[in-house]
């Protein structure tokens, strides 16, 4: 199993990050924690500051198993302007391998083109980014290689959606168990 790559930019949605690499790491996923600006040191939207793994100008991502762009102003909006990001999200999408976008940041997605014809959810009044994207009022939406989420109240069922997609229901079911959570 190769590696999640977490993007993270001044202004990430903390919820949203943090119970996806947590929920992943407790499903036994390697999870690596990469800032897209100059310093590691990066400050989500209600002020946390996380000392991030990796500096994306220092890893090749030669491993990479899924893409993971959690949301928050103007963290998703940073992502969506990183050049080399959306090259690596691109060639993702082209080889049909996992890309997990929640809140704001499915706007990436849908800037690059990547969720024409597809079924996508976002934070609400982001929708007009996800460009021929099908919108679904839904906390989480799963389409082939893509899944999105809605937005901070959706973190657990978007994390447990990218469990499911990597290693399975039946590790879904553990986790579910573990974490009391109520579904």
């Amino acid at each position: 199993m190769g590696t999640v790559y977490a993007f993270f930019a001044d202004g990430f949605e903390e919820i949203e990050a943090f119970t996806a690499i947590d929920t992943l790491r407790r499903a036994g996923l390697n999870v690596e924690i990469v800032s897209v600006t100059p310093d590691e040191i990066v400050v989500g939207a209600h002020d946390v500051s996380v000392l991030c793994d990796v500096n994306f100008a220092n890893c090749d991502f030669y491993d990479a198993e899924l893409l993971l762009l959690p949301g928050g102003m103007p963290g998703a909006s940073t992502l969506e302007k990183h050049e080399g990001l959306r090259k690596l999200i691109l060639n993702f999408a082209e080889k049909n391998k996992p890309i997990a976008a929640i809140c704001a940041a499915p706007m990436v997605l849908g800037k690059l083109g990547l969720l024409k014809g597809r079924k996508a959810t976002c934070y609400p009044s982001f929708e007009q980014y996800l460009e021929g994207a099908e919108c679904l009022d839904e906390p989480v939406v799963v389409d082939g290689n893509i899944i999105t989420g809605m937005g901070p109240g959706a973190a657990m069922d978007f994390a447990l959606a990218i469990v499911e997609k990597l290693v399975g229901k039946e590790k879904v079911e553990e986790l579910v168990e573990a974490m009391c959570v109520r579904r």
